[in-house]
């Protein structure tokens, strides 16, 4: 049985998606929002599938750039190097920091990524094009789940395509029709994110999903919008996480959080999730056997 707990703002992590084509500026505002949450270079890093066009920005004093933290990733694009990229920039810059992904577009359709693991499932016997989709899908999952989960704030980059439609016009034949941007990823993988702004070519931003308050957003992006969101972000209660490993607790069926953390400092000495509790009573058990035989 769910247990419901009355509502609180907690504090949390930026979780934001920059979409638009080639040329749109979508790595340069990455850096300036990073920067505008956090405050210090240092504590930016930023992954490059771009053919390391990311060095490009290297202390660009025109646009008042400082020496963040930078590696490049070469293909394979698979979703596996991606979440050791991640997991490595994440504890390079600590709980204040922000990693960008610039882009999160090769992760989809460029070499070793999930559209390149779908075709090689599908080549399995027993396996086809569709059936192949419920293992490549999972692979997906687990790569924006890894990414969402990030102790860090998190921005990331997209490229986008143009969608057409095929429509009767008022001579009535059947012609494109522009219907709008489609980033290049699995379909909706944008809104998996907190906030999505589009950029166009003219470097002008807009929220197309916002959960904060950029609903009205439409302007370039600078680090003053990065410090009204690390601001906005940073007003919430601080949520409770396990002492072990660090994942957010959450209430069971029988226990609110609050009874989680309060039965794990007395038995423990720590806060603990359900699986780390069991992990630390195996070791009391273990010790305690020890010390018997003796």
């Amino acid at each position: 049985m769910a247990i419901f707990e009355e509502v609180t703002r907690k504090r949390s992590k930026a979780r934001i998606a920059l979409v638009g084509p080639s040329g749109a500026g979508k790595t340069l505002s990455a850096l300036l929002l990073a920067y505008g949450i956090t405050g210090d270079w240092k504590k930016i890093a930023l992954i490059d599938t771009e053919h390391e066009r990311g060095r490009f920005y290297a202390e660009r004093t025109d646009f008042e750039i400082g020496k963040f933290l930078y590696a490049p990733l070469y293909p394979p694009y698979s979703p596996d190097r991606y979440i050791d990229y991640v997991q490595s920039a994440a504890q390079a810059v600590g709980e204040d920091g922000v990693v960008i992904i610039d882009s999160f577009s090769h992760a989809w359709d460029n070499e070793g990524g999930v559209l390149d693991i779908k075709s090689e499932i599908a080549k399995r016997q027993g396996k086809n094009d569709y059936t192949a989709w419920d293992e490549a899908g999972k692979v997906q999952n687990n790569l924006i789940n890894t990414i969402l989960s990030a102790r860090c704030h998190v921005v990331i980059t997209m490229r986008t395509k143009m969608a057409y439609a095929m429509e009767i016009n008022d001579r009535g034949k059947t012609v494109p029709v522009k219907i709008g941007l489609a980033p290049v990823q699995r379909e909706n993988a944008e809104y998996e994110f907190d906030v999505v702004l589009q950029i166009n070519r003219e470097h002008i931003a807009s929220a197309s999903k916002d959960t904060t308050f950029l609903d009205s957003f439409c302007g370039v992006i600078t680090p003053d919008l990065g410090r009204q969101l690390a601001a906005w972000l940073d007003k919430g209660e601080e949520p409770v996480r396990c002492a072990d490993c660090g994942k957010v607790i959450t209430p069971t069926s029988k226990l609110s959080v609050k009874e989680i953390a309060e039965r794990g400092t007395e038995k423990f000495g720590r806060v603990l999730c359900g699986a780390c509790a069991k992990e630390a009573s195996k070791v009391t058990e273990n010790e305690q056997s020890e010390a018997v035989s003796e």
